[in-house]
C-alpha cells in the first residue's frame, strides 16, 4: 500500500507545476479508426494498417498476426480510441504485422479471460495490477516475464510497477492512475442554485434537494458491483483516513470485517441508497445505463473513476452537457478521520503478454511500442483520458479541458491516497463476494452483519 501511495503522490508532485510552464500548442485531434463503434457489446475486429507507409528493412519480414484481447469495446472514444490509434500506427510502421482485436466490456472480458487462461491466451491482454485479479493469474503462469530494464526511460511514476510484479519479476505494465470522483453537471448546478458540497452532510442534503426537484442525484452502476465497491472505498477513506489500508488489509488477512470503520462506511452506503441518492433500479443497472442518465441530463452527478474524463471531449454527448462536466471528490464527514484531500486513488489497469504466445517477441515489441512515452501516455492526455501511470508533464499545454485541470488539481492537492480499492484487496473469491453482495446490503435485502460475514468468509 505504501508503494502505491508513493506512486500516486509522485504523480501529484509531477503535476504540481502543470500550468506554470504551459505553451500554446493545441492538443492533437483524435485520429479516425477503421473499427465500428460499440457500446457495451462484445466486439471482434481486425484493424487495417494505413496505406502508403514506407516499409523499412527492419520492419519487413514474414507476415505476422498479433491478437489483442482488450476490455475497451468503444474504439472511437476514451481509452479504446487511444488503444486503436496506437494499433493503427504500429501496423503502418510494420506492414508485415496484422493486429486482430477482440474487445469486450469489463465483466464479459473477465469471464472470457478465465476461459483463455485454460485454453490459451491471445498474445497481448488487458490486466489489472491488483491482488484480486493478478495473484491467481500469476500463480497460473499465463503471463510472460518482462525485462524491467527495458522501461527505465519510459517515465513510469515511482512505485507504479509494483502491483504488476511477483517475487521481484515484472509481468505487466500499468496504464492509469485512477481516482474515484463524482462528476457533476455544472450548468445544472448553476441553473438551480446548487453548490458543490464541502462536507458529507451537505452532500446528502444536496442529493435530497436534487431528488425533490425530480432529478436523479447520483447515477450509479450498481449492477456490476465493482463501481459501488469503489464508492464504498471512498466512504471508508473519509471514515478511516490514512488507516484505510491497514484496516482493510487486516480484515482480508483475518476474514473479519467487523472493524467499526468498515461497519460505519457500510451503514453510510445503505443510508445513502435508502435516501434515494441513486436512481431507481441502480442495483440492477449497468455502466452504460448509469452513464447515459448523466450524459442525457437525467442525473445531476455520476459516481465513477477519473478514466471517464474523456466525456468532456466525446462528441456523442450533447455539447451543453459535455462542456459543463466537472468533478469533485466525496467530501469529508463531521466525525470522520479523512480530510478533504484524503482521496480514493490507485494504479489501475494495464497490459501484459501471454507466456505461451507463439510470437512472444513481436508481442513484447508491440507492448514496448505502446508504452513509449509519446504514445499511450501522450495520446491519453490529448484525448482527455484521465491520468497515466507515466510522467505526462511534457504533454500538458494549458489548453486541456476544465475537467482535466480539475482532476490534476485533485491529485496535486492530495495529502494521502487509499491504494487498492477494497474489492480488489483480497482473493478472487472475496472480490466476487463483495461485488455480488453489495447490491443486497445497499437495497436492504441483506443485513449489514450478514454482508460483512459473507465477505469475510470469502477470505478464508
Amino acid at each position: 500500500m505504501k508503494k502505491k501511495l508513493v506512486a500516486v503522490m509522485m504523480t501529484a508532485a509531477m503535476t504540481a507545476g502543470m500550468l506554470a510552464g504551459c505553451g500554446s500548442k493545441n492538443a492533437a485531434e483524435p485520429q479516425s479508426t477503421k473499427t465500428s463503434d460499440t457500446d457495451s457489446a462484445a466486439e471482434d475486429t481486425t484493424s487495417e494498417g494505413a496505406g502508403g507507409t514506407e516499409q523499412s528493412a527492419e520492419t519487413a519480414g514474414e507476415a505476422v498476426t498479433l491478437k489483442i484481447f482488450s476490455n475497451l469495446p468503444d474504439r472511437k472514444n476514451g481509452q479504446g480510441l487511444v488503444e486503436q490509434m496506437i494499433i493503427d500506427e504500429y501496423m503502418a510502421e510494420n506492414p508485415n504485422v496484422t493486429i486482430e482485436v477482440e474487445a469486450l466490456d469489463e465483466e464479459a472480458y473477465k469471464t472470457k479471460f478465465k476461459a483463455y487462461s485454460m485454453d490459451g491466451m491471445p498474445d497481448v491482454v488487458s490486466i489489472w495490477g491488483q491482488p484480486s485479479f493478478l495473484d491467481e493469474v500469476l500463480e497460473a503462469g499465463v503471463l510472460a516475464e518482462l525485462n524491467e530494464d527495458d522501461y527505465a526511460d519510459y517515465g513510469f511514476i515511482a512505485g507504479s510497477l509494483e502491483g504488476f510484479k511477483k517475487d521481484g519479476k515484472l509481468y505487466g505494465l500499468p496504464r492509469n492512475t485512477d481516482i474515484q470522483i463524482i462528476y457533476y453537471n455544472q450548468k445544472m448546478f448553476e441553473d438551480n442554485g446548487w453548490e458543490v458540497p464541502s462536507t458529507y452532510e451537505e452532500y446528502i442534503t444536496l442529493c435530497q434537494t436534487i431528488k425533490d426537484a425530480g432529478i436523479t442525484p447520483v447515477a450509479m452502476d450498481g449492477g456490476d458491483g465493482w463501481p459501488m465497491a469503489c464508492y464504498l472505498t471512498d466512504i471508508l477513506v473519509k471514515v478511516a483516513g490514512t488507516d484505510y489500508a491497514d484496516i482493510v488489509s487486516n480484515a482480508v488477512a483475518s476474514g473479519d470485517f467487523t472493524a467499526p470503520e468498515i461497519k460505519e462506511a457500510t451503514q453510510l452506503l445503505v443510508q445513502a441508497a435508502e435516501a434515494g441518492v441513486f436512481q431507481t433500479g441502480y442495483d440492477t443497472q449497468d455502466y452504460g445505463t448509469a452513464q447515459n442518465l448523466f450524459t442525457n441530463g437525467q442525473a445531476a452527478m455520476f459516481a465513477m473513476g477519473s478514466w471517464e474524463c474523456s466525456m468532456a471531449l466525446n462528441e456523442d454527448i450533447p455539447e451543453e452537457i459535455r462542456t459543463n462536466i466537472r468533478a469533485f471528490t466525496l467530501p469529508p464527514m463531521a466525525d470522520g478521520k479523512g480530510g478533504a484531500n484524503d482521496i480514493a486513488a490507485w494504479n489501475g489497469g494495464g497490459y501484459a503478454v501471454s507466456a505461451n504466445s507463439e510470437i512472444k517477441e513481436e508481442a513484447i515489441k508491440f507492448l514496448n511500442y505502446m508504452y513509449q512515452p509519446d504514445k499511450l501516455s501522450k495520446y491519453g492526455w490529448e484525448n482527455g483520458v484521465g491520468m497515466s501511470a507515466q510522467d505526462q508533464s511534457s504533454f500538458m499545454t494549458g489548453n486541456e479541458t476544465e475537467l482535466q485541470k480539475q482532476v490534476v488539481d485533485i491529485l496535486k492537492n492530495a495529502t494521502s491516497v487509499s491504494g487498492t480499492p477494497i474489492n480488489d484487496c483480497g482473493p478472487s473469491a472475496f472480490k466476487t463476494a463483495i461485488e455480488s453482495e453489495i447490491q443486497s446490503v445497499s437495497n436492504g435485502t441483506e443485513s449489514i452483519d450478514d454482508f460483512l460475514a459473507a465477505i469475510g468468509a470469502a477470505c478464508k
